[in-house]
């Protein structure tokens, strides 16, 4: 188990509960990159007291506000690990005001090579969430699942930190 997982618990069931929505949708990812995966708190005390913990598992790449709230991203020290795939980034988003998250593992991002288009063309039986298309930074396309959602992007949110924020 990762040392993030030592704080946070662990990941392995949420990717296999993920990665098994998609099987069932027929989504193949195995090209894709998985860029980052989120873990969601409940209050602003417990984002403040995981933000320092990770700081020491990892390196902070950025603090932004992001939709009202503050979101940071780190670089694991240890990456997470799931069946071939290493996952470096972890973002921890603080609750917005007047939401309710239950704290744990929400969603996985991958950085596609398809236009959106042609993406959401081979799964032409699907709903996605097209509402982050229009974003000026990253857009995306998502699509969610029972507690968990799959959100596809074009660029590393690496990337994007160093880059394009």
């Amino acid at each position: 188990m990762s040392p993030v997982e030592k704080l946070l618990g662990p990941a392995d069931s949420f990717f296999k509960k993920v990665f098994s929505f998609l099987e069932k949708d027929g989504i193949d990812v195995s090209a894709f990159e998985l860029d980052h995966v989120c873990y969601r708190v409940e209050t602003f005390e417990r984002y403040l007291f995981l933000k320092e913990k990770i700081a020491e598992l990892g390196t902070l790449l950025s603090e932004a506000i992001i939709g009202g709230r503050p979101i940071s991203t780190y670089k694991l020290k240890t990456p997470l690990l799931f069946e071939a795939r290493s996952i470096e980034l972890l973002e921890l988003p603080s609750p917005k005001e007047g939401s309710f998250y239950a704290e744990g593992w929400e969603h996985v991002e991958f950085v596609i090579d398809l236009n959106f288009d042609d993406f959401l063309l081979k799964y032409p039986l699907l709903v996605f969430d097209t509402g982050g298309v229009a974003k000026a930074v990253n857009a995306e396309i998502g699509r969610k699942y029972e507690n968990c959602a799959v959100k596809f992007h074009h660029h590393h949110l690496a990337y994007v930190i160093a880059y394009l924020d």
